[in-house]
C-alpha cells in the first residue's frame, strides 16, 4: 500500500511548529518507494524555503558511513577489524603506551577504546588534516582500559577515517566518494563548504531559534562528523545496508551485537559495528543520531521490515521531533509502539546521595553532582577546546532504580538518562550523553 506523502507533508509541518523547528526535510523508504517532504525554512534570517534536496548537516550519522567504508575494505581483504590501528599507523599513539598498542579498528567502530575522544580540534583545511589530528591525539587519556566499556568516541572516528586514507591512497573526503557516493548513485551528498554551498544549504539555529554564528565543524573532523545530504540521499545508504552486494556482500555484519550499553536509555541497548542497536515493539531497530552546531539528524532502518527514514532539522527540540515524527510514521506504516522515553516512576525510590555526589571530568567537560533538596543536582560545564561550543547543562536528578536517574535542563521536554558504575576493583562512572566520565574527585 502506498503512503499518503500529503498527509505525511502536513503532519511534518505541525510537528516542526510543535518543536519549534525552523526547518526539516524526511525521507522515508517504504514498501519498495521512497517518499519526500520539507517544511520551514533553511534560515530565519533570509527565509529561505527547505526543500526537499536541501543539504543539512547529518553530524555523527557520518560515523556509519566511515564504518562502511572500513568494512568495505575488511571485505577486500586489506585490513581485519582485529587489526591493531598502530599496524597501519605506525604514527598513532595515546598517551598510555598499552593502549596504543591494543587498540583495534573494532574498537574504534564500536566506542570501545576508551580513549577520551571528544577532541574537536581543527588542524586546518588542508588535504594533510586528518594526519595533524592523529597526530595531536597522543596526549589523549584513557577514560578506562581497552576494551572495558562503552564510551562514545569522536576522536576514535577521526582515526578510523585517516585509516582509511591510509589503505586507499587518497583523502578521506574522497575516499568517500569512491566507495559509498558514486556506487549509489548519491548525487546530494558532500563534505566540504564549497560543494554543499552550490546547493539550498540549512544553518544552525539556537534554542530561541537564532541563527548559530559557526556554520560548521573542521575539516578535520569529517569522518566522525561531516557529511552534509538530502534526506534521500541518506534513505538510499541505509536501505543499501539491507541489500546484500549494493556496497557490502554481508551489510548484516555490521549490524551484529558488539558491546551491551551500560545506558540503555539513550537510544540503544547494544552497539554494532558503526550503528545503535535496539528492539521497537518486537522489531529489530538499527540507527544513529547526530548533532552539529544548530542541526540535527536521524537515521532509523528497520531491516525485518525493509522501512528506512531518515529526519533532517536544523533546530527546535530535535529529540522531541524525532521522536514524535517515528512514533507517528511506524504506527501508521506497520502498527509499531515506539517505546516512550525514559520518565520518573510514579513512586519515589529511596536512595543515599553520598555514593554518587562528586567531580567527574574527561576531555572537554567537567560534571558536577552535589547533594540537592530533591536529591541530586547534575550541572555539565565545558572544559578545554569545547568552551564556546557546548553549553552547560542542569539537571535535578530523579531516581528510577538504585543506579539509574532521570533529569530535563529548563526548557527540555524529554527526560535524559543518567547512569552511575560502581566498579568494585576501579573507579565510579556516570554514564550520561553516550559517554563514560569517571569520577575525580
Amino acid at each position: 500500500m502506498k503512503a499518503d506523502i500529503e498527509h505525511w507533508a502536513r503532519r511534518l509541518a505541525a510537528l516542526a511548529a510543535d518543536s519549534e523547528v525552523p526547518g526539516a526535510s524526511v525521507a522515508f523508504g517504504y514498501d519498495g518507494e521512497v517518499y519526500e517532504c520539507a517544511t520551514g525554512v533553511l534560515n530565519t534570517a533570509t527565509g529561505a524555503p527547505v526543500r526537499s534536496d536541501s543539504l543539512f548537516q547529518i553530524g555523527s550519522v557520518t560515523k556509519v558511513w566511515t564504518a562502511t567504508q572500513l568494512m568495505l575494505l575488511v571485505e577486500d581483504g586489506r585490513v581485519t577489524l582485529d587489526t591493531p590501528v598502530a599496524e597501519i599507523l605506525p604514527e598513532f599513539r595515546v598517551l598510555d603506551r598499552e593502549a596504543t598498542a591494543a587498540i583495534t579498528l573494532r574498537h574504534l567502530l564500536t566506542h570501545t577504546s576508551g580513549i577520551d575522544g571528544d577532541l574537536f580540534l581543527d588542524t586546518g583545511r588542508g588535504d594533510d588534516c586528518l594526519r595533524r589530528y592523529v597526530e595531536a591525539c597522543a596526549d589523549l587519556e584513557q577514560t578506562f582500559p581497552v576494551g572495558d566499556s562503552h564510551s562514545y568516541c569522536n576522536s576514535g572516528f577521526v582515526i578510523a577515517g585517516r585509516v582509511v586514507e591510509r589503505l586507499t591512497g587518497t583523502v578521506w573526503d574522497q575516499a568517500l566518494r569512491e566507495q559509498i557516493c558514486e556506487p549509489l548513485g548519491l548525487t546530494h551528498t558532500w563534505t566540504l563548504p564549497e560543494d554543499v554551498l552550490r546547493f539550498g544549504a540549512a544553518v544552525g539555529h539556537d534554542e530561541q531559534g537564532a541563527v548559530v554564528p559557526q556554520w560548521g565543524l573542521p575539516r578535520s573532523v569529517g569522518p566522525a562528523g561531516l557529511i552534509c545530504a538530502r534526506a534521500a540521499d541518506v534513505v538510499a545508504f541505509g536501505r543499501a545496508h539491507l541489500t546484500p552486494g549494493a556496497l557490502l556482500a554481508d551489510p548484516a555484519a555490521l549490524r551484529q551485537a558488539q558491546v551491551d550499553l551500560p545506558n540503555p536509555h539513550a537510544g540503544g541497548r547494544q552497539w554494532g559495528i558503526g550503528w545503535s542497536l535496539d528492539e521497537w515493539d518486537g522489531h529489530q531497530v538499527v540507527s544513529h543520531t547526530g548533532d552539529t552546531i544548530g542541526q540535527h539528524a536521524a537515521l532509523w532502518v528497520l531491516p525485518e521490515l525493509g522501512t528506512v527514514i531518515a529526519a533532517l532539522i536544523n533546530g527546535g527540540r530535535s529529540v522531541e521531533f524525532q521522536h514524535r515524527l517515528a512514533s507517528e510514521l511506524l504506527r501508521e506504516l506497520h502498527a509499531i509502539d515506539v517505546p516512550a522515553p525514559i520518565a520518573p516512576p510514579e513512586q519515589s525510590v529511596q536512595f543515599d546521595v553520598a555514593p554518587f555526589t562528586g567531580v567527574y571530568e574527561r576531555a572537554g567537560s567537567r560534571i558536577h553532582v552535589t547533594a540537592h533538596e530533591a536529591g541530586l543536582r547534575l550541572r555539565t560545564e565545558p572544559t578545554g577546546i569545547l568552551v564556546g561550543l557546548a553549553r552547560s547543562r542542569t539537571l535535578d536528578l530523579v531516581a528510577v532504580d538504585a543506579t539509574t536517574f532521570v533529569g530535563r535542563d529548563e526548557g527540555d521536554s524529554i527526560w535524559d538518562a543518567v547512569v552511575f558504575e560502581q566498579r568494585p576493583d576501579g573507579p565510579s562512572y556516570l554514564h550520561y550523553s553516550g559517554r563514560a566520565t569517571p569520577k575525580t574527585g
